[in-house]
C-alpha cells in the first residue's frame, strides 16, 4: 500500500512518542493507538466489536508519521483513537479524507471506510471572523459535519453570496454564528440558523481552518473535479451503523452508488446540506418498497420524521431511487 510519507521525517518531532508506540515500517515511523499492534481479523459484527481486530493506517494530513489505528466502532471513536495515537486532543480534529491528504470533499470520511484506504485526519488551524451580509435568500453554502460534533463547509456554489466573501474556503469548521457556538449542532442545524438569518442583515462566522502545510493547497472553492484513483480498491467496507455497532458489507454496486448520490444532490439542493450517511439510511428505506407510498410510511417511521420532509421531497427521494433501480435493471 503506498503511504503518505514525505514529512514523515521532518513532522516526527511534532508527535509526542515514546519507545512503547513507536515501531517501524519500511523504515518509516510507524505509531500504534495503544502502545501496541493488533493482528487483523476478517470478522466483525454485533458485540464482538469491542475489540476489533482491523488495523487502518492514518497520518496527519499536513504530515506526521504512519499511524496504526483499531478498536473504534463509531466515527466519534475513530476520532478518538487518531488523537491516542498522535497524543493530541481529540476536538483537534475537524474531519478525516480517505486516500488524499488533500481538502478534497470527493474524499470526505462519511459513513464507511474501505477496509485498505488509507485515512488522513486534518487537524484545527488558523481561526477567522468575518462578516457577511445576506443580499440573497440562498447563500450558496453546502454544509457537513464530521459526525463528531463539527459541521463544516462542503462546496461553496460559484457567485453565490458565500463565494464573493474574501477568506471563506471549502473545509472551514463553522464554530460560531453572532458569537453563538455551532459546535456539537448537526450540518442541518447550521444550515437552519443560516437559512433564518433575515435577508438584508449582516451576520458574523467565527471559521477555524484546516492545518495547511509546505506542499499542500488548500481545496478549490467549489468542489468541481473529478475524483482522482485513490489507493483504496478493495471489495469489502466497514461500515458505521446508527445502532453504534460496525459491520463488513461489500461495496455498493455502481448503480447504487449512483441512487445515494442523487438523493444526497437532492439533500443539498432542498436543505443545503450533505450527509452521505443520511442519504443511505434513505436508500437503505427504500430499497424493499415497491411504491411511495410505503417509502413515505418507512420514512415517518424512523429517526427521518424529526427532519419534516415535505411530501414533494419524498416523492423527489423516491424518483431518485426508482431512477436507480430501473438503471441496474437495464445493465443486468
Amino acid at each position: 500500500m503506498p503511504l503518505f510519507a514525505k514529512k514523515s521525517n521532518k513532522s516526527f518531532d511534532n508527535v509526542t512518542a515514546n519507545e512503547n508506540n513507536v515501531t517501524t515500517n519500511g523504515g518509516k515511523p510507524v505509531l500504534t493507538n495503544g502502545g501496541h499492534t493488533q493482528r487483523s481479523n476478517s470478522s466483525l459484527n454485533g458485540s464482538d466489536f469491542t475489540k476489533p481486530q482491523l488495523i487502518f493506517h492514518c497520518q496527519l494530513a499536513h504530515g506526521s508519521p504512519t499511524g496504526l489505528i483499531t478498536g473504534f466502532s463509531s466515527v466519534r471513536e475513530l476520532y478518538q483513537k487518531i488523537g491516542e495515537c498522535y497524543d493530541i486532543p481529540q476536538e483537534e480534529i475537524l474531519f478525516c479524507t480517505l486516500n488524499s491528504h488533500k481538502v478534497d470533499m470527493t474524499k470526505l470520511l462519511g459513513g464507511q471506510i474501505g477496509l485498505d484506504d488509507f485515512i488522513f485526519a486534518h487537524r484545527k488551524g488558523q481561526p477567522k471572523e468575518v462578516e457577511v451580509l445576506k443580499s440573497e435568500d440562498a447563500l450558496g453554502l453546502t454544509i457537513t459535519d464530521n459526525g463528531a460534533g463539527f459541521a463544516f463547509i462542503k462546496r461553496i456554489k460559484e457567485g453565490s453570496v458565500m463565494d464573493r466573501v474574501e477568506h471563506i474556503l471549502v473545509g472551514d469548521h463553522i464554530e460560531k454564528l453572532d458569537g453563538m457556538s455551532m459546535v456539537g449542532k448537526r450540518h442541518y442545524e447550521v444550515a437552519r440558523l443560516l437559512k433564518e438569518v433575515p435577508t438584508g442583515s449582516t451576520f458574523t462566522l467565527r471559521l477555524i481552518e484546516p492545518v495547511k502545510s509546505g506542499f499542500q493547497g488548500i481545496g478549490p472553492r467549489s468542489q468541481g473535479r473529478a475524483p482522482g484513483r485513490g489507493y483504496g480498491t478493495g471489495k469489502e467496507t466497514l461500515r458505521f451503523k446508527a445502532n453504534g455497532n460496525a459491520e463488513i458489507e461489500e461495496k455498493f454496486d455502481e448503480s447504487t452508488q449512483a441512487g445515494i448520490e442523487a438523493i444526497n444532490n437532492l439533500l443539498e439542493s432542498f436543505m443545503g446540506i450533505n450527509d452521505n450517511e443520511l442519504a443511505t439510511l434513505i436508500w437503505d428505506l427504500g430499497t424493499d418498497k415497491s411504491n411511495s407510498m410505503d417509502f413515505a410510511e418507512a420514512v415517518d417511521n424512523s429517526d427521518l420524521e424529526s427532519f419534516g420532509f415535505t411530501d414533494d421531497f419524498i416523492i423527489e427521494l423516491w424518483g431518485a431511487i426508482t431512477d436507480a433501480r430501473r438503471k441496474k435493471a437495464e445493465k443486468n
